[in-house]
Order: structure tokens, then C-alpha cells, then sequence
């Protein structure tokens, strides 16, 4: 728990939370004057206590030892128990809350993704020259920024209290990233005004830092959208659960070698799923289907960003 900072009366009197994040916070021997608010006008959020509280009142993410330590060599007939404390309990609580207030729907697409991994083989050697370890993840998200132009309500957040969807004009886009303390969504910001090259070189070294325990909890906030992947440890594919306040989420899923039918012939192709998650809420099925078919099209056929970036 965050131990209780001393705070200027400046800050108190400016400070904007709800009586049950006041009590919440007073529960939690939290000052909430001075944990910095994500809400609208800067209001403090539950999710803003529980992050504040997780990283013991400071910006850098704790260094920890294994988030939820595996059980290991219970004989037959007996129990252990492991206690979900810290960054665990945080993360359990967020997607409670997730699944509890968004109404999830999750739609699935199968894409071709021989012309992904050409352009990919094709832009390593250029990206190495450079010192930069090009994966598919950073194509992908200047994908997804290109096609959210089109989809603005897609870029967007909900705000709760009032109940309106605030859509935000630059892509700050969150990665999803395993590390020893758990999950954390480290966030590319204005990815619609950066190149793929500079993406690549942002999100290997914002990764790294936040998996080594140094990310800035500035780095951790403000995503506009989500991207997950495991595709590196395997599965056909997965169901992600929002990132709220967010209202979309897009899973990427393994790339594989696969039988298909092309003009009449059996034949192999790279194959992957797409498999985003939306808030029924707001976003309708349509809208998302149309989403994932413009993901499709730009994926099967990248010399579309070099035709429609401006």
C-alpha cells in the first residue's frame, strides 16, 4: 500500500474525485491529492488509486519478484495457497472491472499474410543498418493507426460518469507486454505521425524498459487503443478483454502455414486470425466487421500505405 505523501493546499483545493473514490482512496491511506487523474478534467479514477497504490506513490513500476508465484510440489491431497497482492490483485481488479462494465463482443478474421511477411523480409535489412529490430507488431500498428482514420469512434474512450464516448483525434496506441511483474500496456503515442522505423526503435525500447521495471507511469497511461499479442508463445487465437476505459482492443494472433484454395488449387499460405474485441455499447457489430475488413485489405495488400498515408 502507498504510504500518505504531504500535499500543497493548492493541489487539494483543484484536486476532482467522486465521494466513492474519496473514501476509496482514505481506505487505501491514499493522499488523493496527490495521485495524478486521468479522468475527464483531470478527475481521479478507481483505476488512477490502483495504480498509484500498486506503484507505491512513484512513477517508475516496482521491481518485484514474480507477480503470482507458481505453486510447486503439492503432494496429492493437500493445498497451498498463494496470496494475490500488488501488481496481480491490480490486474485482476482492471479486468474485472473490464468484463463487469463494457459489453464485449469479440469478432474473428482469417488473414493472407504472404504480402505481410515479404514487406517485412523486404524492410529488415534496411531496419538492422540502422540498429532496429523490425517485427510485424510495428507494421501492424501503423496499420491499424491508417484504417482508424476512418473509424474515428474506434479511437476512443468512455467516460463513465456522463456516459459519453470521448473520441481522441492522435493514436496512442498500448502494446500489451508480459513481464515478470505481470501484464502492462506500455503506450506509443502519435503513431499516425511516426514511420514505421520509428515505431519499431520506440516500442523495443519502451518494451525493454518497462519489462526491466523502468518504465514512467506516464508511459503506462493515456492509450487511445490496445493491440495484444501472443502469437510468439502459440494458439490459434484469443478473445482479449477491453483495456477500459478503451473501447476496442485488437488481437493478433500466430502467423501460420496453412492449406487453402486459391483459384481453384490447394495451397500453402501464411496464414493469421485477427481477433479484436469492441464495447457493444457503443461500438456496433457492423462497425467492427467493416473495421476488421479494412485491417484485412491493408494487411493482404501493405502498398496501401505507401497510396494513403498523407
Amino acid at each position: 500500500m502507498a504510504t500518505e505523501p504531504a500535499s500543497d493546499p493548492a493541489s487539494r483545493a483543484a484536486t476532482k474525485a467522486t465521494p466513492a473514490v474519496r473514501r476509496e482512496a482514505r481506505e487505501l491511506g491514499i493522499d488523493i491529492h496527490a495521485v495524478p487523474g486521468t479522468g475527464r478534467g483531470g478527475r481521479v479514477t478507481r483505476s488512477d488509486l490502483s495504480a498509484y497504490d500498486t506503484n507505491g506513490g512513484s512513477a517508475p513500476l516496482p521491481i518485484l519478484p514474480s507477480a503470482l508465484p507458481q505453486a510447486t510440489g503439492v503432494p496429492g491431497g493437500a493445498e497451498e495457497r498463494v496470496k494475490i497482492v500488488g501488481v496481480r490483485r491490480a490486474i485482476a481488479e482492471q479486468m474485472s472491472r473490464s468484463k463487469h462494465t463494457a459489453a464485449h463482443f469479440t469478432y474473428v478474421e482469417e488473414v493472407d499474410c504472404g504480402e505481410l511477411v515479404a514487406l517485412r523480409t523486404r524492410m529488415k535489412e534496411a531496419a538492422a543498418h540502422r540498429g532496429i529490430k523490425l517485427t510485424y507488431i510495428p507494421i501492424l500498428m501503423k496499420i491499424v493507426s491508417l484504417v482508424l482514420r476512418d473509424f474515428p469512434n474506434l479511437n476512443a474512450v468512455m467516460d463513465e460518469e456522463r456516459f459519453e464516448l470521448v473520441v481522441k483525434g492522435a493514436h496512442h496506441i498500448g502494446i500489451s507486454t508480459d513481464t515478470p511483474n505481470g501484464l502492462y500496456v506500455p503506450v506509443i503515442r502519435n503513431v499516425e505521425q511516426k514511420s514505421i522505423l520509428q515505431i519499431a526503435a520506440e516500442m523495443t525500447e519502451l518494451t525493454t524498459r518497462t519489462r526491466q521495471g523502468q518504465a514512467r507511469l506516464e508511459e503506462l497511461r493515456g492509450g487511445t487503443f490496445t493491440m495484444t499479442s501472443v502469437g510468439a508463445i502459440g494458439g490459434v487465437l484469443a478473445t482479449p478483454i477491453l483495456n477500459i476505459p478503451q473501447v476496442a482492443i485488437l488481437g493478433i494472433n500466430a502467423i501460420r502455414d496453412q492449406a487453402v484454395v486459391r483459384d481453384g488449387e490447394i495451397v500453402a499460405r501464411p496464414m493469421m486470425y485477427l481477433s479484436p474485441s469492441f464495447d457493444h455499447r457503443v461500438i456496433d457489430g457492423a462497425v467492427g466487421a467493416r473495421f476488421v475488413a479494412a485491417l484485412k485489405a491493408v494487411i493482404e495488400h501493405p502498398e496501401r500505405l505507401l497510396m494513403e498515408l498523407r
